[in-house]
């Protein structure tokens, strides 16, 4: 899953806009970075990236449903592991045990209509709904009930992709959903957002016991089920709308990419404070690690499910209370939106689910450097592997990049043309449950990864256009920024860099990445800097439904592979130049991390000076935080402009960067131990600066603000003070 970059309460920060369009052919190489060893690497690992390839990868990947834990999601990690091998790399099936939630069944119907009016048989499968139907395709005996309406929960087999027909695809389902059967009214909340509940409050609408109908979007959907169950519901029904991305944006598939009525949006509900597996937080899921007890961690207990707009329309057309209150409420059917069903529309609601400890494996292969200095330093890449069918799109079209960037640099490596520094190409499981196997992983080797890990770059549903977009942590921005401007076919001039609302222009050089995909314990837990890249642009979209089919991805994203192929160089040349011929000191140093910080700490202050219910704290506390975070910035910036640093320097920087973690955590989610940045804890997929400082203003605790503050001051002088003199630098070893 591709996070989307989304800041409660702030201005959206997006790093690198790296535009790109880019011809259908390969171009020729011409490369510009400066250092002769990076340039000899990119010159051999470049041109061995293939488009042909590429779709060679697709099919072998996205042959049958993987979903994690799945026998099909054991044949997929022993074909990347095969596939790691014949490149001549080492590999590790790094097997986990994670506790998952598996599909049993699945019911809605609509057992009464205002009126007593007789409920239609729908045979049109457009409408998403089959009188007396339920999801297993009838095979119960007693099912067939008169008065009762069916909604469909699958899509619809297509004659244009026979794929949509194979039997391991599933109805639609949400991991972790609750089990249950109830029956009840119909509450419609929009989007399910906190502040749309309050909406519903002023109304004086009341969602205890009720079914509430909430579309997708705006936010992570865990947090819309967990709002739900908070707010009294008896189950939720989540569906995908036409106005957000289904025929009012465009031809459905199979005519164009945007979801038809019975395309179905599955997914995670799980919203617990931390990511990975729900039983052990920071330590791994091993076979006999201790666990916590499933009831009381905070998963789902109400039936969630999810619909396309056809089931959807089903019974929003019956729906007879008060209108919704404003034209963002109104969503894409042609028909008036309500916010009640009225006491004579009752809605059923019946799911079964299996949650246990399932086996699963991050597949893991390196590529040794031949570096005798710093040896042991490590390049990160990495996709995950599962997906909730086929997987085409997510997250196949960033698995095919890694594969494809594996082997080049393999193919390079055999000819003689090898990096410094170690290079790992990590395919991780059940990342669509919760980000499950890289968290894992990653809480296993913090330690390592701390002395050892140069960069971890993330290819989550990479290639999906031909539009590249990256977001990086800032201590490493201008790797991308270099990268891109040594590739064919990406514009230098387009590598502008989006401000901060409130902010000086240049107060920053990039934001780190979001939530929702395996960055996030790399760069929330173990303050490793990462980046995310990938394309975008494609006409529609399959995200988590039957439909994401290597067949649908060749017609809408397209067939030549091209957005492909452009990831593949760019993750190459960022690999090359973070794994080989780097200028000690210009990996990652922290002035740009702490500029962002002083950009910041000044964009919160100007939004609670602007608030009616002013400023909260000291103001000489606010301008000592920033001051010292601004004088380390410069130091820092001084001396790595200075051409002679040391490899002191950079066990300086990393020091500097790491200084960041707290071991407490944020409040109220602890593993969070990032203080620069985290996923937003009101939308998964979104990213915040400074999280403890903003969740603070936004929560108006004078205290916590105050701490937080002097926290920032603390790392500022801590940073100050490991920054070297021009004359320790002039003075230290070079590396």
């Amino acid at each position: 899953m591709v996070a989307q970059e989304v800041c409660g309460g702030y201005a959206l920060i997006v790093s690198l806009g790296l535009a790109a369009a880019m011809a259908c052919a390969v171009p020729a190489l011409a490369f510009t970075v400066e250092g002769d060893e990076v340039t000899s690497l990119l010159s051999s690992v470049v041109p061995r990236i293939d488009p042909a390839s590429l779709s060679k990868w697709h099919d072998l990947l996205g042959a049958e449903p993987h979903v994690a834990g799945t026998p099909g999601d054991m044949r997929e990690i022993k074909r990347i592991a095969e596939a790691f091998r014949a490149m001549g790399l080492s590999v590790e099936v790094d097997r986990f045990y994670p506790y998952l939630a598996q599909p049993v069944s699945a019911l809605v119907e609509i057992v009464a209509a205002p009126g007593d009016a007789p409920l239609p048989v729908t045979a049109d499968a457009e409408q998403g709904a089959r009188f007396g139907e339920e999801s297993d395709g009838g095979k119960n005996p007693d099912r067939r009930r008169r008065g009762v309406l069916a909604l469909d929960l699958r899509e619809k087999n297509l004659a244009e992709d026979p794929t949509t027909a194979h039997p391991g695809l599933t109805f639609g389902w949400n991991a972790y959903s609750g089990s249950g059967d109830v029956t009840g009214e119909v509450v419609y909340a929009n989007y399910g957002l906190p502040q749309d509940f309050a909406r519903l409050r002023e109304q004086g609408i009341d969602c205890q016991g009720k079914i509430v109908l909430i579309r997708y979007g705006g936010a992570f959907r865990a947090q819309k089920a967990a709002s739900a169950e908070t707010a009294g519901a008896a189950a939720v029904l989540l569906y995908t709308d036409p106005a957000d991305s289904g025929i009012n944006k465009g031809p459905v598939y199979p005519d164009g990419g945007w979801a038809n009525a019975t395309c179905i949006q599955r997914g995670t509900v799980n919203p617990l404070p931390y990511p990975g597996d729900p039983l052990t937080p920071h330590v791994p899921a091993t076979k006999d690690a201790a666990r916590l007890d499933a009831a009381t961690v905070g998963l789902p207990t109400i039936p969630v499910q999810p619909l396309g707009y056809g089931a959807a329309r089903e019974i929003i057309g019956r729906m007879r209370g008060v209108e919704v209150p404003d034209a963002a409420w109104q969503g894409g059917l042609p028909m008036a939106y309500r916010l009640t069903g009225g006491p004579d529309l009752k809605v059923r609601v019946k799911v079964e689910q299996w949650r246990g400890i399932v086996e699963t494996a991050n597949v893991i292969a390196r590529l040794e450097g031949s570096g005798d200095t710093h040896a042991l330093d490590t390049v990160i890449i990495g996709c995950h592997h599962d997906a909730w069918g086929f997987g085409a799109a997510d997250p196949l079209a960033g698995t095919i990049v890694l594969m494809e960037v594996a082997k080049a640099m393999a193919e390079a490596a055999a000819a003689g043309h090898r990096p410094d520094h170690d290079i790992l190409f990590c395919a991780w499981g059940a990342e669509e449950y919760g980000i499950i196997g890289s968290t894992e992983w990653v809480e296993a080797r913090v330690p390592w990864l701390q002395e050892h890990a140069i960069a971890y770059i993330n290819l989550d549903m990479a290639a999906m256009g031909t539009q590249l977009g990256s977001s990086a942590s800032p201590s490493i921005a201008d790797i991308v920024r270099e990268a891109a401007a040594s590739i064919p076919g990406v514009d230098p001039s387009m590598t502008a860099l989006a401000e901060v609302e409130g902010d000086a222009p240049g107060s920053f050089r990039a934001s780190p990445a979001g939530g929702g995909s395996d960055h996030v314990a790399f760069v929330c837990y173990a303050g490793i800097p990462s980046i995310t890249l990938g394309t975008h642009g494609a006409p529609g979209t399959s995200y988590h439904s039957n439909y994401d089919t290597v067949a649908w991805y060749r017609q809408i994203v397209g067939d030549d592979y091209a957005g492909a192929a452009l990831v593949s160089r760019m993750c190459a040349a960022i690999a090359c130049r973070l794994a080989d011929g780097m200028e000690s000191g210009r990996v990652c140093w922290p002035e740009a991390t702490l500029g962002l910080a002083v950009g910041r700490v000044r964009a919160i202050r100007v939004r609670c000076e602007s608030d009616p219910r002013g400023l909260l704290g000291d103001p000489a506390q606010w301008d000592a935080a920033g001051q010292a975070l601004g004088a380390a910035s410069v130091a820092w910036l001084t001396v790595g402009d200075d051409p002679e640093v040391g490899s002191d320097s950079d066990d300086r920087a990393r020091r500097a960067e790491l200084s960041w973690l707290d071991q407490a955590g944020l409040l109220g989610r602890p593993w969070y131990r990032n203080i620069f940045t985290a996923s937003d804890r009101n939308d998964g997929y979104g990213v915040i600066l400074l999280p403890a400082l903003a969740e603070a203003v936004e929560d108006r605790d004078a205290d916590r603000i105050a701490a937080s503050l002097g926290q920032l001051e603390r790392i500022g002088l801590g940073a100050l003070a490991l920054a070297p003199t021009v004359n320790e630098a002039a003075q230290a070893p070079r590396r």
